[in-house]
């Protein structure tokens, strides 16, 4: 094996293993900071030693072997209390240069405890949205900082000055690494469901750049909502997201012309529709129903998901549905962004002329002035009243607004439809 292939193999192997042996270190030492260091420094040694050793049976004990005796190096310097001495030599005892034969399942003891755990500290409220996100990737996507940038498109010291402080602020906080649990559980959950939930959606419709999507964000929430509703299996919401996930990414691949222009839902080719992640979306529904009580926000945006995946072709879709789903979601959640979509399946459902004046509504909201969306929608009604010159003025004021060039383009395109719609013959 060549050293380029066995640096891939390792990069494969940290992405797959680091969650884990970052949230085991971090039960012993109490400190996701210092577990990361602790992982970081095991890569290293893999990256020294396997391209002359070979790649080892069992990568992922080889690597939590090595973090683990590193946490001991770094105690034994640190005068750390002869507890946490006894408590590492225990452990490391239960294996002997790789040879004990069970040392796989006593590495898997409480590792979806301890998954969990990561989970919800890397999401913890204290951290800034921003920071949770940058967190979350490093820490349970295995991204590098390089790569959560390029995500993002923000500087690469940016996002290493986040990750940073997060570490710190989590460790000044002494934020206890565990499982909320009573009320407590309920909004931290909240605040996991939305980092995932925002990674995706980042990557579904980026807000900034030359594409209209990041399919590899996508792929990272759907990973990371996968593996939460594995450790959080009786909690509804959990699975409402995922359903939700499921089947917005279904419609990538018809998401985006051959040559990276957007395509907009009802003009989708529904047959490149990925009817297996249909399948499973519409799985994780029925599980997050099962579940019984109300439905939460998540499972209801999904439910609304379910009206177009199940929809053969775009006319056939249940708006009248999708609009009572809007209305139950916006007595929940209410928010003007809500409302927005509701007014997107009103003029569906029953004609432009309902939709504007739903959105005529919203135009002095002071949270939209800055939302490209409420003068592409209003546009967009305007277009189909035969208002061409108010439309044209919409849809040119949304692409002002708008950061992603792609956007703009379909924007600036609409506008001169309707310029050349309200031109008089010649």
């Amino acid at each position: 094996m060549t050293s380029t292939t066995t640096h891939r193999a390792i990069e494969a192997v940290w992405r797959i293993e680091s969650a884990r042996i970052i949230a085991g270190l971090a039960r012993i030492v109490r400190d996701v900071g210092l577990a990361e260091e602790l992982a970081q420094d095991a890569l290293v040694a893999a990256l020294e030693q396997w391209p002359e050793s070979g790649i080892p049976d069992n990568p992922g004990a080889w690597l939590m072997a090595a973090a683990k005796h590193r946490a001991m190096d770094h105690f034994r310097r640190n005068k750390m209390l002869e507890r946490k001495h006894q408590e590492l030599s225990r452990e490391l005892a239960l294996q002997q240069e790789l040879a004990v034969p069970d040392f796989d399942a006593a590495l898997d003891d409480n590792i979806g405890d301890d998954l969990l755990r990561l989970v919800f500290i890397s999401c913890h409220p204290v951290l800034s949205t921003e920071a949770r996100v940058a967190l979350t990737l490093r820490l349970l996507g295995g991204l590098t900082t390089e790569e959560i940038a390029r995500a993002f498109l923000v500087p690469e010291p940016t996002i290493a000055q986040r990750i940073v402080r997060a570490k710190r602020t989590l460790s000044e906080a002494r934020v206890p690494f565990e499982v909320p649990r009573g009320e407590e559980l309920a909004s931290r959950l909240s605040s996991v469901l939305e980092v995932i939930y925002l990674v995706f959606n980042e990557g579904y419709s980026a807000t900034s750049g030359g594409d209209w999507m990041r399919p590899a964000l996508c792929e990272d929430a759907l990973r990371l909502g996968r593996i939460l509703a594995e450790l959080a299996s009786q909690e509804a919401e959990v699975h409402g997201l995922v359903a939700l996930m499921e089947i917005q990414a279904s419609r990538s691949r018809a998401r985006v012309s051959a040559t990276g222009e957007p395509i907009l839902l009802l003009s989708q080719d529904r047959a490149q529709w990925d009817q297996l992640l249909i399948r499973r979306g519409l799985a994780a529904l029925e599980r997050a129903e099962k579940l019984g009580g109300m439905r939460g926000p998540y499972a209801l945006q999904a439910a609304i998901a379910a009206c177009h995946a199940r929809a053969l072709a775009a006319e056939e879709t249940d708006w009248a549905r999708i609009v009572a789903l809007y209305e139950a979601l916006g007595q929940m959640a209410p928010s003007p962004i809500v409302e927005l979509n509701r007014a997107v399946a009103v003029a569906m459902a029953y004609g432009p002329a309902a939709g504007l004046e739903v959105v005529d509504r919203l135009t002095d909201d002071p949270s939209l002035k800055t939302y490209h969306l409420l003068p592409s929608v209003r546009g967009d009604f305007l277009e189909k009243l035969g208002r061409f010159d108010e439309a044209r003025a919409e849809f040119e004021r949304a692409a002002t607004l708008t950061r992603n060039t792609r956007e703009r383009e379909l924007l600036l395109d609409r506008a001169q439809a309707c310029a050349s719609s309200s031109a008089p013959p010649a």
